[in-house]
């Protein structure tokens, strides 16, 4: 039996929509969560034409502006390491990996190398406020939603993995589900995962009566008040 109340079909589901529209259902399924569990600041999409991703979260964080300070062995176990927390999932992942450096970015650890690593490890993308580079060169397919883009990996290298982190004032812990595109990204609560589709299809429907009545010819402010009516009978 799963330890998830939701399965993989689920999150492949959930793809269908953007991240913008997430965020709308969860103002109905989690009213609580309106201000807070997503990300706050602009950011850069490796391919803005990549479908949104949906997944469970793998954590870490990193830094680049020095170097680790451990041995080469101890750098290359903590490598390992951390390739080995995200290939160990029963479902696709979304690597969420907060770089600590003062100046977010000055060393990217996503680019051809790993983009190709960690799609093979099973991953659909990585959510980062640290840097993205070799934009043409990123694995088909794998999306990086990035603080910035960079040229260079400087000293960059895994700190810690498994833990909370926070990117753009999106907190994030293991095996959270996120939902991310060129908008940037969201938690999803593990028990509203499979109440989102009729979140959608609600507002949806709500909505549809305002965009037609406002596209329509003769639009004011009278027929305005009666589509926001309508739209409010709607259940």
């Amino acid at each position: 039996m799963s330890k998830y109340p939701f399965t993989a079909a689920d999150l492949e589901a959930l793809r269908a929509w953007d991240t913008p529209t997430i965020c709308n259902a969860l103002e109905v399924v989690a009213p609580h969560r309106r201000n807070y569990g997503f990300t706050v600041r602009p950011m850069v999409a490796v391919d803005r034409k990549l479908p949104p991703i949906c997944g469970l979260a793998r954590t870490g964080t990193q830094r680049a502006a020095f170097p680790s300070g451990r041995s080469k062995e101890a750098d290359k176990a903590m490598r390992i390491g951390w390739y080995e927390y995200v290939a160990d999932a029963a479902l696709p992942t979304i690597v969420c990996l907060q770089d600590l450096d003062d100046t977010p970015g000055v060393g990217a650890f996503w680019g051809e190398v790993n983009s190709a690593v960690h799609k093979g490890l099973g991953a659909l993308g990585v959510v980062t406020n640290g840097s993205v580079r070799d934009l043409e060169m990123f694995a088909p397919g794998f999306q990086g939603i990035a603080g910035v883009v960079n040229p260079s990996h400087s000293y960059v290298h895994i700190v810690a993995l498994k833990c909370e982190v926070t990117i753009h004032g999106m907190q994030v812990s293991h095996d959270d589900v996120i939902h991310a595109d060129h908008h940037g990204a969201v938690v999803i609560p593990h028990d509203v995962v499979t109440k989102i589709p009729a979140a959608i299809d609600l507002g949806a429907r709500k909505e549809a009566v305002i965009l037609d009545m406002a596209r329509a010819p003769g639009f004011n402010i009278a027929k305005l008040r009666e589509a926001l009516a309508k739209s409010e009978d709607i259940h």
